[in-house]
């Protein structure tokens, strides 16, 4: 799964069994990324909150964008599968896949070539963004709050795709299935999936496809 040590299951703190229990009831496996927060389920709790709020002053299909842009630019495969099956789940495979690859922005509106620019330059590092980039987006249509959703949305992303990546955390075996093969390889930006246990592999297909339909998570 990581570089950390699994945890005995047993023995982890009640909020996590929890997680562990609700996780195998709905999508049948328990994600590596809530094994790895069972060690401090505190932080998994404020996490949800966090996001939860963020969250709740965009609609979905611009979360899932900026989201995916900044795991790009991290180079997270988990977030990137997370958020990008999910993003094709509300527009489609084929435009998820213009914005991975050599189409890029090309594709897509004023409005969201301006929130996937401003992402871009916040996760490259927020000292780099400049009264011009914020102008820019106001120029395409942004208003300030709206820019500074996008802002909160790349941050906190960081630190989620960071603490993946720094433990080694693999992208869920479940994820193979969870978008085409095409698309799949295209959000694949850095660590690899996980090889398939059996647990995964005789799953059916309803469950096999469930990361993409869980929203609060990761």
């Amino acid at each position: 799964m990581g570089y950390l040590e699994d945890l005995d299951e047993a023995v982890v703190a009640p909020q996590a069994q929890r997680l562990f229990a609700e996780e195998r009831a709905e999508q049948g496996y328990v994600a590596n990324y809530t094994k790895l927060f069972a060690r401090r389920p505190e932080v998994n709790a404020a996490w949800d909150d966090l996001s939860a709020a963020i969250r709740s002053g965009m609609d979905r299909q611009r979360y899932h964008l900026v989201t995916l842009v900044a795991a790009r630019g991290l180079q997270s495969s988990y977030c990137a599968l997370a958020h990008g099956s999910r993003l094709a789940g509300l527009i489609g495979e084929e435009p998820v896949v213009d914005l991975m690859g050599e189409a890029g922005i090309g594709t897509l509106s004023e409005v969201d070539a301006a929130v996937v620019t401003l992402a871009e330059r916040v996760v490259r590092g927020g000292a780099q963004v400049t009264q011009d980039d914020i102008q820019a987006a106001r120029d395409a249509g942004l208003s300030d709050t709206e820019i500074f959703d996008v802002v909160l949305t790349v941050a906190a992303r960081c630190f989620f795709s960071t603490v993946l990546d720094a433990t080694g955390t693999e992208p869920d075996a479940a994820y193979r299935d969870s978008v085409a093969a095409p698309l799949r390889d295209l959000l694949v930006v850095g660590r690899p999936i996980e090889s398939r246990p059996d647990s995964i592999a005789t799953q059916p297909d309803s469950i096999k496809t469930q990361p993409e339909l869980i929203e609060s998570q990761p």
